[in-house]
């Protein structure tokens, strides 16, 4: 192993964190190592009195600052953010926080309580830090990096060392969360220098996989844009340092879905009944990916590292919703059936006894009926195989007795608008445009969405929703003349915002579009 990981090891042995970090335990997770057949174990960094591992850095940082040092500043999406806000308290330090103004509030809070100066600013972590390193000038203070210093990543570091002691045997695998590569790179440096044949694999959100397109690279690179649902992973651009050091160190990156994550939540609950952000279930998300691809796991504990457990109450009705498609536990179906007496109950008939977890319908049309419906397949969908299984079974019997079906379990469209709105068609005679847009939220996001969108062109449907994602989702139609087509798509495109067009999508044929569109074809 290179000179470079062994430093970081011994920086990780003298690394000052316990004054106000814990040694988390190393559990076994009962219910996913049999689902999985491996043994699976969750490191516990969620138990830190800030509830993530960012505290360890941060004070192993905080500690080496000069006795003269009386300011610090730093960029956080949040974890790093208390991390720091508690280790300056305990130096009797001043604190400036400079955090996203789309950081859940659980996290803005905390900060504040723990007596930090809290500035918001942009709508992601690299706007954040671009005004710490002004604030930084301006008061002539400290910046403390959440990642990309070396006392940050020693410090994180010891979360190796930890689990090291703690593991029955030398892991086998360790899968760890990745923002910038602070927690991955001391992790691995540790590991890698006392268990070579580990094999360290980093998990990322697939909208925010900067360390996969770094190691593509050869080099960091910057990413166009980051998502937020996973807040405690939102950067754009890993760190040189970490860079160097997941290089060398790192076996394999995972990226992982959005649902991907709100089902590794769920499992991470029923395994300990702990309620984790989005971050902290990456691993255990990366685990269960990495299981799909390459069966069977290898003998010896399986390391998930549990990364924090800041999450607004408010975002868990949209986890809630996201983890049954993220484990095959849901099934939304489009089906058409006569428009007749008698119809709703022989459809339910076919169904049999299974879960329907919605069911929503409106009249258009004389002859025929189109149904949205969701089922549950929380008894026959707990493996990939199975559940594919239960969807065919379930298609099967529709198409046989008759009806028309559209699978829409993976429509963007069906999922986040369609099955929330009541239905209604425009008259045959106009002419809509129907388009999918998204912004972070934040205060005030909405009305300046909408004020974005006023102008010539009608609205024509409007379906906004917050459930506390992190990212405000809209459905709308404009009426435009085909002669207006091209003036159109400049205008969208000045806007600044994301935008699908959705005019040929089945849930939008099928519900919502004009009685020219709509189609009972098979699906």
């Amino acid at each position: 192993m290179s000179k470079l990981a062994f430093e970081y090891l011994r920086r990780a042995l003298t690394a000052s964190v316990y004054e106000v970090a814990r040694r988390t335990p190393l559990e076994r997770a009962l219910n996913l190592s049999a689902r999985l057949g491996a043994e699976v174990y969750f490191k516990r960094e969620d138990l830190q009195p800030t509830f993530s591992f960012k505290i360890r850095g941060a004070y192993a940082h905080i500690k080496r600052l000069s006795e003269n040092c009386r300011k610090v500043v730093a960029a956080s999406a949040g974890n790093h953010a208390q991390g720091v806000a508690l280790a300056v308290r305990e130096r009797g330090l001043e604190a400036h926080i400079v955090m996203p103004r789309t950081t859940p509030g659980i996290k803005v809070d905390a900060v504040r309580r723990l007596g930090a100066r809290v500035v918001l600013a942009g709508d992601g972590y690299d706007d954040a830090e671009a005004r710490a390193r002004e604030i930084a000038a301006e008061i002539g203070a400290v910046l403390i990096h959440p990642f990309d210093d070396p006392d940050v990543i020693a410090g994180q570091g010891t979360v190796g060392l930890e689990l090291l002691n703690q593991s029955p045997a030398p892991p086998a695998m360790v899968f760890v969360p990745v923002g910038g590569g602070g927690l991955i790179a001391g992790i691995a440096a540790v590991i890698k220098s006392l268990h070579p044949q580990t094999q360290i694999v980093g998990v990322e959100p697939e909208d925010a996989a900067c360390l996969a397109a770094a190691r593509a690279a050869g080099a960091p690179v910057t990413l166009e844009r980051a998502g937020i649902f996973v807040d405690g992973a939102a950067v754009r651009r890993i760190g040189d340092l970490t860079f160097e050091l997941a290089r060398e160190l790192v076996d394999s990156v995972v990226t992982v879905s959005a649902d991907e994550i709100c089902a590794a939540m769920r499992d991470v609950f029923e395994d300990t009944r702990a309620l984790v952000e989005p971050a902290g279930a990456l691993a255990v998300a990366g685990i269960k990916a990495f299981a799909k691809a390459h069966e069977p796991l290898p003998a010896g504990p399986i390391v998930a590292i549990n990364s924090g457990a800041n999450i607004n109450f408010s975002r868990l009705g949209h986890v809630v919703e996201r983890a049954a498609i993220g484990r095959g536990e849901e099934l939304l179906l489009a089906v058409t059936i006569p428009e007749r007496p008698g119809s709703f109950l022989k459809f339910l008939k076919t169904l049999g006894h299974r879960g329907i977890r919605e069911f929503n319908y409106r009249y258009r049309d004389p002859d025929a009926a189109e149904v949205f419906v969701g089922l549950s397949l929380e008894h026959g969908a707990r493996t990939r195989a199975a559940g594919a299984q239960a969807d065919l079974v379930v298609l099967g019997r529709l198409r046989e007795a008759g009806y028309s079906v559209v699978d829409l379990s993976h429509n963007e469209m069906a999922r986040l608008h369609l099955r929330h709105m009541v239905g209604g068609t425009l008259p045959s005679t106009k002419q809509e445009q129907i388009y999918r847009f998204e912004f972070p939220e934040r205060p005030g996001a909405l009305l300046d969405f909408l004020s974005t969108l006023a102008g010539r062109w009608n609205i024509s449907l409007f379906h906004y929703r917050n459930h506390g994602a992190a990212y405000g989702r809209v459905l709308a139609g404009f009426m435009v003349p085909d002669d207006e087509g091209v003036e159109f798509q400049r205008f969208l495109d000045s806007t600044g915002y994301p935008w699908i067009r959705e005019c040929d999508n089945p849930a939008y044929l099928r519900f919502l579009s004009p009685p020219p569109a709509f189609s009972r074809a098979a699906g």
